[in-house]
């Protein structure tokens, strides 16, 4: 589908100059039609995410796609007044009785480029906070879920005006393409490859980037952790939507002497979860799964103990060798490395030795581990014994470190994240900043400490 990605792009600019300062009214109003967007077409939603993946859980889909847009515009509207109103800041004795506030001002145009994983809440979500913020937002979803992508770009022309929200559909060349126009800010998920691809278009116009890219994120069960109870988090957290999250455990670290009783606890909560097909979710497409699939038959080819339930729920590999793809490339899938360490120490020098995650996840009520875990690793994310739900909890920042992403968004950090915190300095009538004026007199150095 061709699109005139200029001439759209200079038709948002023409309203955010007119407007350039949305009322609190518009933007809740603008906020109200996109949960009434969700809410009113919540059966086609599931039609065409379940078209578009062959197979997907609809109580999976309530929960990560349309639950999850429906709270994020809930938690907003309650709090948007707040998050709007400029607060004032403290002013150096020196140049009172001045005054300094800081005034959240729209930034103008946000561009958001979204995955195919969650294709209505990842591509909303980001939406959601550039509205927040005053904002007017340009969306190119995936081209790998057409029906998700086409029914968002028509729904989104019945709610919103295009000098609101546009849907840009297209292949990867109309995203290079869309990822060069000077956008404001730029909104990015996906992998860490391609996202080098679109820091380096948004460069050339200076654009500010947030990149969301996922990664290798480890989940270290600790000697003190109850084994079933760490298992049951880590197959939730694994299993959900197929393993295609990016907050998914790509590996599981324990303690050597631990290590078979881990399995167990795997394998007990993989038969609790995952009984059968019926709430599984396919993987995207047939080269995605071939993908997968190659990553446990180049493990079991390379001797590895590979224990499967089936393609429907997480395979345990059983200490795999560092040479394997399986402990290089993001997973993405339902592949799950469970690898044995000497001891704590090892395990956090394991994950220090790799790129920063976008999330640990640890499993420990030891709370100087605790400590130390937050002190001596660096990760977007750090999580004690649960997976996946810090992510739903709107008062914390969403975002990776590294070469898990940069920048952060969700509730009022997304609402910072797509304003522009504006300094504004308020100089009173009866000023004292004369005095600081040439001709510079000595009682000013002494008072400067400058002799």
């Amino acid at each position: 589908m061709q699109h005139d990605l200029t001439g759209i792009f200079n038709a948002q600019r023409h309203a955010v100059d007119q407007t350039p300062f949305p009322t609190l009214g518009v933007r809740r109003t603008r906020l109200a039609r996109l949960a009434q967007m969700t809410k009113r077409h919540q059966h086609e939603i599931v039609r065409a995410i379940q078209t578009d993946f062959g197979q997907r859980s609809d109580t999976e889909i309530r929960l990560a796609e349309i639950s999850a847009v429906l709270q994020a515009v809930r938690y907003a509207r309650r709090h948007l007044w707040h998050w709007m109103r400029p607060w004032r800041v403290g002013m150096p004795w020196r140049l009172l009785p001045a005054r300094a506030r800081i005034a959240p001002q729209p930034l103008g145009i946000i561009g958001v480029i979204s995955p195919w994983n969650y294709p209505w809440s990842l591509a909303l979500l980001p939406v959601i906070d550039a509205f927040a913020a005053g904002n007017v937002v340009m969306l190119k979803p995936s081209e790998l879920t057409p029906h998700t992508s086409a029914l968002l770009a028509r729904l989104a022309c019945q709610y919103f005006t295009q000098d609101e929200l546009v849907v840009i559909q297209g292949d990867a060349s109309t995203a290079q393409a869309f990822s060069k126009l000077p956008f404001d800010h730029l909104v990015f998920t996906g992998s860490t490859s391609i996202g080098r691809h679109v820091a380096s278009a948004a460069a050339a116009n200076l654009t500010p980037v947030t990149l969301e890219l996922g990664g290798k994120s480890p989940a270290l069960v600790a000697s003190d952790a109850d084994m079933d109870k760490a298992a049951t988090a880590i197959i939730f957290g694994k299993g959900l939507n197929g393993g295609q999250t990016c907050l998914a455990p790509d590996y599981v670290l324990v303690e050597s002497r631990h290590l078979e009783a881990l399995v167990s606890a795997l394998s007990r909560a993989i038969f609790q979860q995952r009984p059968d097909s019926r709430e599984a979710t396919s993987p995207i497409n047939d080269a995605h799964r071939a993908r997968v699939e190659g990553l446990l038959a180049e493990a079991r080819d390379h001797g590895c103990r590979v224990i499967d339930h089936g393609n429907h729920a997480p395979a345990l590999v059983i200490d795999p060798t560092q040479t394997l793809s399986v402990m290089h490339e993001e997973i993405f899938g339902r592949a799950l490395p469970v690898i044995g360490v000497k001891n704590i120490e090892a395990a956090i020098g394991f994950m220090n030795a790799r790129p920063h995650a976008l999330v640990v996840y640890t499993f420990t009520n030891d709370k100087t581990l605790q400590t130390r875990l937050l002190q001596h690793t660096r990760s977007g994310a750090l999580v004690f014994n649960e997976t996946l739900l810090h992510h739903a909890v709107p008062t914390l920042p969403f975002g990776g470190i590294g070469e898990s992403g940069m920048g952060a968004y969700h509730g009022r950090h997304g609402f910072e994240r797509f304003s522009h915190l504006r300094g504004v300095f308020y100089q009173t009538k009866h000023a004292t900043s004369r005095l600081l004026q040439p001709p510079y007199r000595r009682w000013l150095m002494k008072l400067l400490r400058l002799r």
